[in-house]
C-alpha cells in the first residue's frame, strides 16, 4: 500500500493513513520527550506548526488535566481525523486500524474523546466513540498503552 490509501482486495476496505513529514516527526518528538511540566506547551506549539497533525492534538488531549479540555482537544484531533481519513480515501466505513502507527493520532484522539465523554457524563457519545473504535480496528483495544 502506498503511504495513503484504501485496500479494497479482500473485504472490508482498509485505510492507512499518510505517515508524519520528518520535519513533524522530530518536533513531535522533541515535544512529547519534553519534561511533563513542560510538554503540553511544547505539543501546542506543534499543534499550532502543524494543525493538522493528530499526534498532536491526541497528546494535548492525553496531557490535558480538565476533562473539558482534553473533550475539546480530543473532538478537534477527531475531526481533523476525518477530514483526513476522507482525503486518504475513507468513504465512512472500513478498517483504521492501530497496527499502522500513521493511524494511531486518530484512533488516539477517539479514544480520548471516548474518555473525556466518559468523565463528563456524556454516555451517548462514549458508547458511539467505544463501538466507531471497534468497528476501525476490531483488535481494539490494542495490547499496552493507547497514550
Amino acid at each position: 500500500m502506498s503511504p495513503s490509501s484504501v485496500s479494497f482486495t479482500a473485504g472490508t476496505p482498509e485505510t492507512v493513513l499518510p505517515p508524519l513529514s520528518p520535519e513533524v516527526r522530530v518536533a513531535l518528538e522533541e515535544a512529547t520527550g519534553r519534561p511533563v511540566a513542560e510538554r503540553r506547551a511544547a505539543i501546542a506549539r506543534v499543534a499550532s506548526n502543524w494543525p493538522r497533525c493528530l499526534d498532536a492534538w491526541a497528546g494535548l488531549a492525553e496531557c490535558a488535566e480538565d476533562p473539558v479540555d482534553q473533550y475539546a482537544f480530543a473532538r478537534v484531533g477527531y475531526h481533523r481525523g476525518l477530514d483526513t481519513l476522507r482525503a486518504a480515501g475513507w468513504r465512512g466505513s472500513g478498517y483504521v486500524r492501530w497496527s499502522h502507527p500513521s493511524n494511531r493520532g486518530f484512533l488516539r484522539c477517539l479514544e480520548a474523546l471516548r474518555a473525556a465523554a466518559e468523565v463528563i457524563g456524556e454516555s451517548d457519545e462514549e458508547e458511539r466513540c467505544a463501538v466507531f473504535l471497534r468497528q476501525l480496528d476490531p483488535e481494539w483495544p490494542p495490547p499496552g498503552n493507547v497514550g
